[in-house]
């Protein structure tokens, strides 16, 4: 469970990014985040992964309080996260099953396993006939599920997903988004920041928190926990 009380975020520029921030997501959640450049999406994906820490308030991953995590047990908490990020961070030069195996390294496991389970996941994605191809001759559509498969391939308890429609055109954008929901199961969360509300509407039940000028404006008023149908106020 990801725990956020509290929290403030304020950048050593003195931009205040995050304010007041409380939200709770559960295992099983599918948790769209919207809100317009700037609102402070990327900065709250940030907090939970641990990427920035916040000036005041809590963040929890698990129990563990991310504020209070470096080095080793830092890294143990992250490996629990798969992120998606806006950038993709995929390296040129290299297949798409190099990339995912490059997402894997840090696991200890032998590399005929971790080959196996990238190539499980690029299947999980529909780009196994794909896994061979170098990344720059893929579409950007294409890109995007290579670096879904990266992130999923560890099998992940939480999936973050930071605007990955913003370089999508809208057929495409609505197919990503109905691949990360799909990754939804009832041990894995699935969070996703996006600042095209429209597209979000076809997707399965959801639950929606609204940020603006780093201020939750707006949560859903029910929470579905996980895919069983089961709600809870949030």
């Amino acid at each position: 469970m990801i725990e956020i009380k509290g929290a403030q975020l304020i950048y050593s520029s003195g931009a205040v990014a995050l304010e007041a921030i409380d939200l709770t997501i559960k295992p099983g959640m599918l948790v769209f985040i919207t809100g317009e450049s700037g609102s402070g999406k990327t900065s709250l994906l940030k907090l939970m992964m641990g990427i920035e820490k916040p000036t005041q308030g809590k963040v929890y991953v698990d129990g563990s309080d991310m504020a209070d995590l470096h080095g080793n047990a830092l890294a143990k908490v992250r490996r629990k996260i798969g992120p998606v990020f806006q950038e993709l961070k995929l390296l040129e030069g290299k297949t798409a099953l190099e990339n995912v195996i490059f997402g894997m390294r840090f696991y200890g496991m032998r590399l005929e396993t971790i080959r196996k389970k990238s190539s499980e996941a690029l299947a999980q994605v529909g780009l196994q006939i794909k896994a061979d191809m170098p990344i720059e001759t893929l579409s950007w559509g294409e890109r995007q599920r290579v670096a879904i498969a990266r992130a999923i391939a560890r099998k992940p308890a939480y999936i973050i997903a930071d605007e990955p429609t913003g370089s999508l055109d809208e057929a495409n954008a609505i197919k990503i988004l109905s691949l990360l929901a799909e990754l939804q199961t009832p041990e894995t969360a699935v969070i996703i920041t996006t600042h095209a509300t429209h597209l979000i509407k076809a997707m399965a039940p959801f639950n929606h928190v609204s940020l603006a000028g780093g201020r939750m404006i707006a949560l859903s008023d029910e929470f579905h926990d996980g895919k069983q149908g089961e709600t809870t106020k949030g």
